[in-house]
């Protein structure tokens, strides 16, 4: 297939049908792992973005915290773990930006390319550029660029299956092992960097990831179908100056509250949980009230919301693995091994590890069982159960001195066991549950669902301190629990509502 431009293919609005796409085969016949042979080329690009992207998130919270002296910026712990809560409620707040960049404007697959290279600028920021001037600005561009290709992404996935494919859960399980492939890989390297050279060096590290995938998706960008370029929605030329006003107020807003003191690091996730719920209701309301939806749509739709709900939760305590647990992990674990002390960053490579094991056993199970497994408002259900689970395994170890490395693995396994219920399978959900005239604002209330927690994480954090673990860790696995009660007794309704969709 040629494209209108060498490497760069112009967006078309020639009519196609989301979700109903399936990729040319591969004259050859090969598949990758028995899913359409495009997949590898997503796969890989993801990789890599994550290798960079969970290499700096290992580091960056004990770059603010840690003292100027041990090469960090000294910025309070109570601080940090809001900034790093805030931020990672950015990277899916601003996947709505990037769904209606790719919906009106440029099309998935040029949206995601031009995201990627943002990322990249984000990553050379922080190596770069000393203090909190090349932190605000790496952050800034790592959120908005990672928040337009996790979106992207998903929906060019999306793209390779019939909605009733049944592959289509496995075939996310996949891609989803690839983006723990570089969740592994990218904390173990980068930390190593880090404990070697400085933290400067260990960010540097992650820009060249970036990079590495950035050169290989461009040599396979031609391969990939022509549906990826296509514009769902486009936007009316005669629109744009409104558009274009719109963005610079909401730019002099913010600076306006920063220079007043309205908006600032200590407030900056509670300000950004307000905001995602707000995104959130709006972007549910467009949907709802768009005529043009069929009413197995608008069911679809409103399906969706008790999943959103769910979803926030499971994250809210799944996320503190960037917040409470780095910390814990910094302060609590016992991280020597035969003499030598382990980056704490490493700790964050413990759950990737298990992502790798497990997702290809969970495609497996799930295509094995084909229309027999277990509907999606069940598997979600399951997730809060185990999330909540995985917090009251921390009890035990309350009190004690030094914990041991292989508890915190036991932990991060069961919260692990619920993800893979929960987060690949609701990335599938959305684009079966999508309109066909919104595929990629379905992804994004997806990731405003995970948005929403991933603030809550470090909101949550503040209040823990290792005199109230007890209380903390229990309160929230036991409220995370019920949730998921609750959730298993909806799930039959909620499948109903689903209009097909399991």
């Amino acid at each position: 297939m040629t494209h209108n431009t060498p490497g760069e293919p112009r967006a078309t609005t020639v009519p196609v049908t989301p979700n109903s796409h399936i990729a040319p085969q591969d004259p050859s016949g090969k598949t990758f792992f028995g899913q359409p042979r495009m997949l590898s080329h997503l796969f890989s690009v993801e990789m890599w973005e994550r290798f960079s992207f969970y290499g700096m998130q290992g580091l960056v919270l004990y770059y603010m915290y840690y003292a100027v002296t041990d090469g960090g910026l000294g910025i309070p712990e109570n601080v940090a773990v809001g900034i790093v809560g805030a931020y990672g409620g950015s990277v899916y707040l601003s996947s709505i930006l990037g769904a209606w960049v790719a919906d009106r404007l440029l099309g998935s697959e040029r949206t995601m390319f031009y995201s990627a290279l943002l990322i990249m600028a984000g990553h050379i920021s922080l190596a770069l550029i000393p203090n909190v001037v090349g932190l605000a600005i790496g952050l800034i561009c790592i959120a908005i660029g990672s928040g337009g290709l996790k979106t992207t992404c998903v929906d060019m996935v999306g793209h390779l299956y019939e909605r009733e494919d049944p592959r289509r859960d496995a075939g996310f399980s996949l891609y989803y092992m690839g983006v723990n492939i570089g969740g592994l890989a990218g904390p173990l390297l980068t930390g190593a960097a880090w404990n070697a050279w400085g933290f400067h060096f260990g960010f540097g590290l992650a820009a060249i990831g970036m990079a590495i995938g950035l050169i290989l998706y461009t040599r396979a960008r031609r391969k990939l179908p022509q549906s990826m370029h296509h514009v769902p929605n486009p936007l009316p030329r005669s629109e744009y100056g409104k558009w274009i006003a719109i963005a610079l107020a909401a730019v002099a807003i913010i600076i306006v509250a920063a220079l007043l003191g309205l908006l600032n690091a200590a407030n900056l996730a509670n300000v950004i949980t307000v905001v995602v719920i707000v995104a959130a209701v709006a972007i549910f309301a467009l949907l709802l009230r768009d005529k043009d939806l069929s009413s197995d749509e608008h069911s679809r739709v409103m399906s969706f919301i008790p999943m959103f709900i769910a979803t926030a939760a499971f994250f809210a305590l799944f996320q503190q693995q960037f917040t409470v647990i780095a910390i814990y992990a910094d302060t609590r674990l016992n991280l020597n091994l035969f003499g030598w002390e382990m980056p704490p960053s490493w700790v964050q490579s413990i759950n990737p590890v298990f992502i790798i094991l497990l997702a290809p056993v969970f495609a497996a199970v799930w295509t094995k069982l084909g229309r027999r497994q277990p509907t999606t408002p069940v598997k979600f259900g399951l997730a809060l159960l185990l999330i909540g689970a995985a917090f009251l395994t921390f009890l035990p170890m309350v009190g004690h001195v030094s914990v041991p490395l292989l508890w915190i693995a036991l932990i991060l396994l069961i919260a692990t066991l619920g993800e893979l219920m929960l987060s690949p399978v609701g990335l599938s959900l959305t684009t079966k549950l999508a309109p066909n005239k919104y595929p990629a604002q379905m992804v994004a209330l997806n990731n405003l669902a995970v948005s929403l927690g991933t603030t809550l994480s470090g909101v949550l954090a503040v209040y823990y301190t290792t005199d109230t673990e007890g209380t903390y860790f229990g309160t929230l696995g036991i409220i995370t629990a019920v949730l998921g009660i609750v959730l298993l007794l909806l799930a039959k309704p909620i499948t109903r509502l689903m209009r097909g969709v399991r």
